[in-house]
């Protein structure tokens, strides 16, 4: 990781007139986006970054509540439908960075049995990779970016590296839901996360102080603009902010991407030709984007030949349960993504419990009075003088917990194209998303659970929030077989080689941690893999 450019210049400026023809293009600025040009620069490869919205730098991220929102959001919301809809608002983002710019950092590694969802329990799929494949790229990862775990109590990754730094410590509101699980005998650690426990060149150490959410302007946090958007600038790639992309444009035949193209900020269209188009934007962008490159040679979407194009959308199903404590927790203090977790019921069968898969816990999460996770937001059914005397006892004496869950993989949760159209003329994404009784059973479980955790813990009042779900997942999944996939085990489009998807649209499974992660280390995977195999990509 170099360090030749101070994180207060702004790293990501508009190019007004981009060349004519690069070596990779690639779709997003966000955390697979930056790590794929970072990783094709470095190697030589003349890339440009397309990102849909603004610049933002590490200047612009300020602990603020109403700062924070200028890189949540989006000007053009997906539509949602089905029994679950998909979460929208806790996963969008707009800007450099993309949802990676304030991510909460919670990264954990998939398991083995991920993998082969099929193979081990008769449902789901099956990716056409092993964690064995992917653990190098993990623990490459963990050492680019700094990882801070406590490598004696984690119980639960599959074998790898130790953690290149000590875990964060646990404070009030940890310790206060902490008794909870011992006295349950449910096992807990401190959350390995992409946040320093110790400084690393430029990058300061966390100061603990519950800002994930706004962006992290010291550089604690792993966001791309202090790690792989940086190195990729430093290597020479091209960021071109404003960049709305509608289309991957292909030869006559289909069979090879030359371009994209895209509207900029002035609302002109342009294209770029290169010789390989790399899809990370954000998960729902990818497919929509595929869809809307249909064409004589593609006429059900771009790489669609399988028609799997926008299926299996997936989430992670979970909830959250809270508490309120007599003593100070202080739960304004610590990390967005909390201080504790647990795995002890991430893997069932249906013969144990009655549900195949799990979930895993994420505790004391720092919460501000009024944000994406915050504290008014917890008791939606408040309002006037109720509201205001709940926020004066919950900003002293709150702790929360959240469940995240396995979503199953069902071709039936689809993305498809709506009738209603952006401002260049282009179909809106719209999702359909719906749960069966295997993960019903499951999110009632794990919030009985958290209820006997907070009642054990002390807290002397009690709840759980309105259903959700958090992250997205799938929609260009990854396979061996190209009748049942879109994309193979290095996100190559089965259909146009020199296409390659990056990012949670690949997932074919969506395990019960959060992506991020494993976003990055296959993303690696793929870079190495385009680098090694230019001359046959290319």
């Amino acid at each position: 990781m170099t360090d030749a450019t101070p994180m207060a210049t702004p790293i990501a400026s508009p190019v007004a007139t981009p060349e004519a023809s690069f070596d990779a293009i690639v779709v997003g600025g966000g955390a697979s986006g930056c790590l794929m040009a970072a990783k094709l620069a470095q190697a030589g490869k003349k890339v440009v970054i397309l990102e849909a919205g603004p610049p933002v730098t590490t200047a612009d991220l300020w602990s603020s509540l109403i700062w924070g929102r200028r890189i949540h959001g989006s000007p053009l919301p997906p539509l949602t439908g089905g029994s679950e809809p998909i979460s929208i608002n806790l996963n969008l983002a707009w800007g450099t960075g993309g949802s990676a710019a304030h991510h909460f950092a919670c990264w954990f590694r998939l398991h083995k049995d991920d993998f082969s969802y099929k193979s081990t329990y008769g449902i789901g799929l099956d990716w056409p990779i092993t964690y064995n494949d992917l653990r190098p790229y993990y623990d490459r990862i963990q050492d680019e970016v700094g990882i801070s775990g406590d490598q004696a109590s984690d119980i639960w990754t599959p074998p790898h590296d130790p953690y290149p730094m000590p875990a964060l410590p646990v404070l009030d509101q940890g310790k206060a839901v902490k008794r909870g699980f011992d006295a349950l005998k449910i096992p807990t650690s401190p959350m390995p996360q992409a946040i320093l426990s110790q400084p690393k060149g430029e990058r300061a150490a966390c100061i603990l102080d519950g800002w994930c959410g706004a962006g992290c302007p010291i550089g604690a946090l792993a966001n791309p603009q202090v790690t792989y958007l940086r190195e990729a600038l430093l290597a020479g790639a091209t960021f071109i902010n404003n960049a709305y992309v509608t289309r991957v444009l292909t030869n006559p035949a289909g069979d090879r991407a030359t371009g994209v193209e895209f509207f900029d900020a002035a609302g002109a269209r342009q294209e770029i030709s290169g010789k390989v188009v790399a899809l990370g934007a954000y998960v729902l962008d990818n497919p929509r984007i595929l869809l809307n490159s249909a064409s004589s040679a593609h006429p059900h979407g771009l790489a669609n030949s399988s028609g799997l194009v926008g299926a299996y959308m997936m989430t992670h199903i979970g909830g959250q349960v809270f508490g309120l404590f007599k003593e100070d927790t202080k739960p304004y203090m610590g990390r967005t993504g909390g201080e504790l977790w647990s795995q002890a019921d991430y893997t069932s069968d249906e013969k144990t419990n009655g549900y195949i898969g799990g979930y895993q816990w994420l505790c004391a999460t720092a919460a501000k009075p009024n944000d994406l996770l915050g504290i008014c937001m917890m008791r939606p059914e408040l309002f006037g003088k109720p509201l205001d005397d709940f926020l004066q006892t919950a900003s002293h004496h709150l702790a929360t917990i959240t469940a995240l869950g396995n979503d199953l993989p069902d071709e039936a949760n689809r993305l498809t194209l709506s009738d209603q159209k952006d401002q260049f003329g282009f179909p809106l994404a719209q999702t359909t998303h719906s749960i069966g009784p295997n993960q019903t059973k499951m999110r009632e479980a794990a919030l009985k659970q958290g209820q006997e955790i907070m009642k054990a813990a002390g807290a002397d009042d009690i709840w759980i929030n309105p259903r959700a779900n958090q992250h997205i997942l799938g929609g260009v999944i990854m396979g061996s077989d190209p009748k049942a996939s879109v994309t193979d085990g290095f996100g190559q489009t089965h259909d146009v080689p020199n296409l390659v998807v990056l990012g949670s649209s690949v997932f074919p499974t969506s395990g019960a941690v959060n992506p991020t992660y494993s976003i990055h280390a296959i993303t690696l995977r793929t870079a190495e893999h385009v680098v090694n195999d230019w001359d046959a990509i290319a």
